[in-house]
């Protein structure tokens, strides 16, 4: 019989490592301009130009690949696709001492 171990909703958590809330939240930034990209038909060179960066770093991006791009990157990447981007601040929950990062899509 298997034993089945449940994780977290971070499989980078899960993984163990240092920075896994930042790269959960650059990963569902990456999924959703692949979508809009995807959506919009383009090719990697257009959406590479449209979004001023190069085709080798979106292909990286595209891919998982984006410890070299900032979140600040990415959610300009967004705005160039048409997106709005807003950011709310709020008081964490009396029952976490630390607040959290979450990405929210409407």
């Amino acid at each position: 019989m298997s034993n089945i171990e449940h994780g977290s909703t971070n499989v980078y958590a899960d993984l163990g490592l240092d920075s896994a809330e930042e790269m959960l939240v650059k990963a569902q930034l990456a999924t959703k301009i692949g979508d809009i990209i995807k959506r919009r038909k383009l090719t990697q060179m257009q959406a590479a130009e449209l979004l001023g960066i190069t085709q080798p770093k979106l292909s990286g991006l595209l891919r998982g690949q984006f410890r070299g791009i900032s979140e600040t990157k990415m959610l300009e990447c967004l705005t160039r696709l048409g997106r709005d981007v807003e950011i709310v601040v709020k008081p964490a929950p009396r029952s976490r001492a630390e607040g959290h990062v979450k990405v929210v899509f409407a």
